[in-house]
């Protein structure tokens, strides 16, 4: 007899526990509806809803460029409470935006903004990226000389308008005294060559030299072949280069790429 008045008890006990989680649960909810609030009480994000269910954060609404987007879900991501975000923010306003940007006008003026990032920092010459646009989704590619450069560019892109989602493959030139004693040694020897020094006038640095394992590889714009071969030429003189790629382009022969 005592031992079924225990075990009614404990039922009892386990009864109560489990009619007491959903409104654990509510109340877990509601806190962290309100932290979440309180994270995106800014202007940037006046046009960003949020929602909470079982801890679950999703984002809904549109904001001006990517960059917002993205913050908002960093501003929440590791809030008490949070088990994870469902980002579904629109950047521009959607397909119904009013001024949308073509791929290809986005993709230049994209060019044209990395092409004069960092110039100033030294480092201009020894970044080399690559651009793809599709349907306003940004694809970086390419050798930043360190991770701010990669940073750097991510960033311009992020923030850059009509831009939607951007994918990031761009990657890091390994730390190596080697590699950079071969990266001032070619800039030296490139613009510093009579008919190549015109190159050197430019803050944006056309020709660009990514050095990686002793590796050396030429990417960029030259004005004609004899520019081209000039530089490849340049580049192989370098004293400890294992290998010249010249990926320079010539302009008007097969577009300008950067």
């Amino acid at each position: 007899m005592k031992h079924a008045t225990v075990s009614k008890f404990v039922t009892a006990i386990a009864l109560a526990a489990t009619l007491s989680l959903p409104v654990l649960a509510q109340t877990n909810d509601a806190d962290v509806q309100a932290e979440v609030q309180k994270s995106l009480d800014s202007k940037r994000f006046s046009g960003v809803t949020a929602t909470v269910k079982d801890g679950v954060v999703t984002l809904t609404g549109t904001v001006d460029v990517y960059a917002t987007k993205e913050d908002a879900e960093h501003k929440i991501h590791h809030k008490k409470g949070v088990v994870a975000v469902s980002n579904q923010i629109v950047v521009g306003g959607g397909p119904a935006s009013e001024t949308p940007v073509s791929d290809i006008e986005l993709r230049n003026k994209l060019a044209e903004k990395l092409a004069y990032d960092r110039v100033g920092y030294g480092t201009t010459a020894f970044n080399s990226f690559t651009i793809g646009v599709q349907n306003g989704v940004v694809t970086l590619g390419g050798v930043a000389y360190g991770p701010t450069d990669k940073d750097s560019a991510v960033s311009l892109v992020s923030h850059y308008p009509g831009v939607r989602d951007v994918i990031d493959n761009i990657e890091v030139a390994p730390v190596s005294p080697n590699d950079d004693r071969i990266r001032l040694a070619a800039a030296r020897a490139i613009y510093g060559f009579p008919s190549l020094n015109k190159y050197a006038i430019d803050p944006a640095k056309p020709i660009r030299i990514t050095v990686v394992n002793g590796n050396i590889t030429l990417t960029g714009v030259v004005d004609n072949q004899a520019d081209k071969d000039a530089a490849g030429i340049r580049a192989n003189g370098v004293s400890g280069a294992f290998k010249v790629t010249n990926d320079l382009q010539v302009a008007n022969s097969s577009g300008r790429e950067r």
